[in-house]
């Protein structure tokens, strides 16, 4: 299946069928060409070096293991890696970083966060095809913007500014949720699984990163701020 002109290729390797046919009919979705594989000998049949952009693998493979597969990739070619690991394994999480995986996704997952983690990966890449155009769903305070459809965080001049995946998960959440005090307790369910072997001092290292990339003064919080002993309130428009 081609994709159209200029736009990256994702090679989908997964034993499971429906898997592959629905990523697949999700790649093409988004705009991106795609090969599916039901094994490793099937993406070695593609060639050397092997016409894709981006390979998606499911570390747990039928007989045979994803992380063969991407300690391949890594060792010959230059073409980023996307995991996906079982619920909640973090062995499977810690061996598919250590392949040198660009990214990984825990299964079930939402796959719209399955294409902007391919995206984000694209563009550090130079995939400039892969940066989505901001298209209205976007949530605006003071000089910067958060993009809902592409998951990024964006400058007054429209430029990104990274955020790691709690971070992003973090800022959605207060920016869907202004004007209201929000507590610890709320912040930790909604960051889920990520965080189930976290202690409360996460949420503040967290707290402390955000202000550092949306705040003018981090130290004076103007849209991020501590309501003591409650939790914390998000303002849009400061105060």
């Amino acid at each position: 299946m081609q994709a159209g002109k200029g736009e990256p290729t994702i090679a989908i390797v997964d034993d499971d069928p429906h898997v592959r046919e629905t990523l697949s009919a999700l790649m093409v979705e988004s705009g991106f060409g795609v090969v599916t594989c039901a094994d490793i000998p099937s993406f070695h049949a593609l060639g050397d070096p092997p016409p894709v952009d981006l390979v998606v693998i499911d570390l747990r493979l039928s007989g045979e293991s994803g992380l063969t597969l991407a300690i391949h990739i890594r060792e010959r070619y230059e073409i980023p890696i996307v995991m996906l690991t079982g619920v909640g394994n973090e062995i499977d999480r810690i061996i598919g970083l250590e392949t040198s995986a660009d990214d990984y996704l825990i299964k079930p997952f939402n796959p719209r966060e399955l294409v902007a983690r391919i995206r984000a990966v694209l563009r550090r890449y130079g995939h400039s095809s892969a940066k989505p155009a901001t298209n209205g769903q976007a949530i605006a305070f003071g000089a910067k913007k958060l993009d809902l459809e592409s998951r990024r965080l964006l400058d007054g001049e429209n430029e990104e500014i990274p955020l790691t995946n709690a971070e992003y998960r973090l800022l959605e959440f207060f920016a869907k949720n202004p004007e209201r005090v929000i507590t610890r307790p709320e912040l930790l369910e909604e960051l889920g699984s990520d965080m189930e072997r976290y202690v409360d001092r996460t949420i503040d290292v967290l707290i402390l990163r955000l202000r550092r990339k949306i705040e003018p003064v981090p130290s004076k919080p103007v849209h991020l701020q501590t309501r003591r002993t409650r939790g914390y309130v998000f303002q849009l428009s400061p105060s």
